[in-house]
């Protein structure tokens, strides 16, 4: 395949911009569609899988599928063809930065950030699973996240290309450290492939690190299916422990033991994120321990393994579940569920710490109801659907992004099944606060929308105004105007600048230098001057100007004017006694012009001659002012002749003339 390089048209229609990067199996490039004018990053297949026929009918199938995959966070598939002798995808281009380029900058990410871009990953696997797609190779690297953290998931279907995670050589295709132990294992994969490797972005998005790492792809994939992870927690303190279960989670060895599907993920994510927001975390730790005796007993009457509470997560794990109708992470033993007496011991065991007062709760267990799901519902509706399933709200409040009054997080969560006339603690808006306008005025576009971003503003639109101090380009205000208090979330508008403001020129044609220049400057202008000899214009007066008269340009600019000025003055060359022909060329040669009249001369050597010259030789005049020559034309003199003839008779004269 030749070298693909700026200005390379691909297929007759992609034209080359530039290089975006390279990955195992294509080189990816920025193009332009000449046919649509918009810009497509170009995925060029290396030349060693567009020999394999069986791969490119997959790389074509799996093209296909993708491009049907149409969802806000998943990058759309536009085209697919072939080009020297090789395979190309047309995808759309998003301008951001990777998630790992993020991960790189910002982790460890705050858990609320990092479970919102994690959500966003699964809304994308769980829209192509359901469509029978599975990625294969999700990871930080695939993933787009633009200034507003708003995510999309690139190569959809395109790594299930590939016959098998391991080539010919058995080295890992695609990035090892976000394979699965099924992938690493080159067993079939599932939706439950993909779960694990968003386990393993999410661990690394909190932690800044991946569970399992080496320098050889052989040795991670080992790893993944032989080690378990080290706990979130134990490298991040700050991790809340329900997230920590979470991860934990999903990245069971064991498809069977992950989350069911994306959508499951999903919804323990917003649970947890939940708890995070109401700002509860780690307080119901006690309340597991406190039925631990009732779930030994029932599990001891059914033969299944019960939840129970994890109570050292630093500790590595073989496997994590998640326990039904608790919306708890549990533990499960290494030997599995296969045996049930050790629960019955722990049983005892609690019976026996807890007195005769366990006995009794047995007996006369309070009944048992499903807390509402009320997040994001107003309190006077939270309120009456928490009292209509029996049990008792209580109140608290804080600042939020949320309108003021909307229930942001509740505790016990939604679903969770409680005693009668237990208290669900709901978790209120007041609003968002206020917040103070930043001045912006200097800033770019970019700058400034992040500075009122950061402050908690929105932007509703832009607006283009005039200033003498503020760069075109630049932001000149905001309306409501900087250092005043607004409610988090309001919106301004951001005004930017056009340049100076545009004034009409004066016409200062004909005037003098020094009026003219007066006039232009009270009018706001700079003024340059040149100058023009000119023989017909007084000297000292304007003979054009440059914007001209009665144009509209910027205040400030500069007007250029062009004064007359008197042709210099030089000394007239005595031509007299020179012919015709070289007098006028000498005159001419010193910026004169000539004009020339004739005078008869008698004397043959004065013909042709200059006889006299005005000016006369010598004396000073304007350059380009006229000489008069006399030349002088030589005419015959007239001559009589008298002869005289004498007879005896008579006398006889004749007079000739020449």
């Amino acid at each position: 395949m030749a070298d693909t390089t700026a200005g390379t048209v691909i297929d007759g229609r992609y034209k080359v911009l530039s290089r975006l990067g390279a990955g195992g199996m294509a080189d990816v490039y920025l193009a332009e569609d000449q046919q649509l004018g918009r810009k497509v990053a170009l995925k060029l297949l290396h030349r060693r899988f567009a020999e394999d026929p069986a791969f490119v009918e997959r790389f074509r199938r799996e093209a296909q599928a993708a491009a049907g995959l149409q969802h806000p966070n998943v990058v759309s598939v536009y085209d697919r063809g072939t080009y020297d002798e090789t395979y190309y995808i047309a995808m759309e281009y998003l301008p951001g930065r990777t998630l790992k380029q993020l991960i790189r900058q910002d982790a460890p990410l705050d858990p609320v950030r990092a479970i919102d871009l994690t959500i966003q990953i699964l809304k994308a696997a769980r829209f192509a699973h359901r469509r029978g797609v599975i990625h294969r190779d999700l990871k930080p690297h695939n993933v787009i996240v633009d200034d507003t953290d708003h995510a999309k998931v690139t190569d959809f279907g395109i790594a299930r290309a590939g016959a098998s995670d391991m080539t010919e050589t058995g080295s890992i295709m695609g990035t090892a450290q976000y394979l699965s132990p099924e992938q690493a294992q080159g067993h079939a994969v599932s939706a439950g492939s993909d779960l694990y490797s968003v386990g393993v972005i999410l661990y690394e998005l909190v932690t800044g690190r991946v569970p399992f790492d080496a320098e050889a792809a052989v040795t991670i994939a080992i790893k993944h299916v032989s080690e378990a992870p080290v706990a979130p927690r134990a490298i991040n303190p700050n991790i809340p422990p329900e997230l920590e279960q979470v991860i934990l989670w999903a990245l069971n060895k064991n498809p069977a033991d992950r989350p069911q599907d994306a959508e499951q993920l999903i919804e323990a994510l917003e649970q947890v994120k939940q708890v995070i927001l109401a700002g509860t975390g780690g307080q119901r730790t006690a309340s597991f321990a406190a039925v631990a005796a009732a779930a030994a007993y029932e599990s001891a009457q059914s033969g299944t393994v019960p939840p129970t509470a994890i109570s050292d997560t630093s500790a590595p794990v073989s496997a994590y579940y998640y326990g039904d109708g608790t919306g708890e992470i549990t533990q499960q033993p290494e030997e599995g569920r296969r045996r049930w007496w050790p629960w019955v011991l722990a049983g005892v065991l609690v019976l026996l710490l807890l007195g005769g007062g366990a006995a009794a709760y047995f007996l006369s267990r309070p009944q048992k109801v499903a807390v509402p799901t009320v997040v994001l519902e107003q309190v006077s509706v939270a309120q009456t659907n928490i009292q209509n399933a029996g049990l008792v709200p209580s109140l608290i409040s804080r600042a939020d992004s949320h309108r003021a009054g909307t229930v942001i997080a509740q505790n016990p969560l939604g679903g969770q099944k409680v005693d009668k006339n237990s208290t669900v603690t709901l978790t209120v808006s007041q609003g968002p606060g206020n917040t103070t306008v930043p001045s912006v005025i200097g800033l770019s576009l970019k700058a400034a929308k992040q500075e009122l971003k950061q402050s908690g503003l929105q932007i509703a639109r832009t607006q283009s105004e005039t200033s003498d101090s503020v760069p075109s380009g630049e932001a000149t205000r905001t309306d409501p105007q900087a250092g005043q208090s607004l409610p988090v979330g309001s919106a301004v508008t951001l005004f930017l600048s056009s340049g100076k403001p545009n004034v009409t020129v004066p016409d200062v044609t004909n005037e003098t230098e020094s009026t003219a220049t007066a006039n232009l400057s009270s009018a706001g202008f700079r003024v340059a001057t040149s100058t023009q000899t000119s023989t017909t214009v007084t000297p000292g007066t304007v003979i054009s100007q440059n914007p001209a008269g009665g144009s509209s340009v910027a205040s400030g600019s500069t007007v250029t004017i062009v004064v007359a000025q008197a042709p210099p003055k030089v000394n007239v060359p005595n031509v007299v006694g020179k012919k015709a022909s070289a007098a006028t060329s000498t005159l001419t040669g010193a910026g004169f012009t000539v004009s020339q009249q004739s005078q008869d001369v008698t004397n043959p050597a004065q013909g042709g001659i200059v006889i006299s010259q005005n000016p006369s030789a010598g004396s000073s005049q304007t350059k380009g002012s006229g000489v008069t020559i006399v030349v002088g034309h030589y005419k015959a003199p007239t001559t009589t002749t008298t002869t005289t003839t004498s007879s005896p008779t008579s006398t006889t004269s004749t007079t000739t003339t020449k």
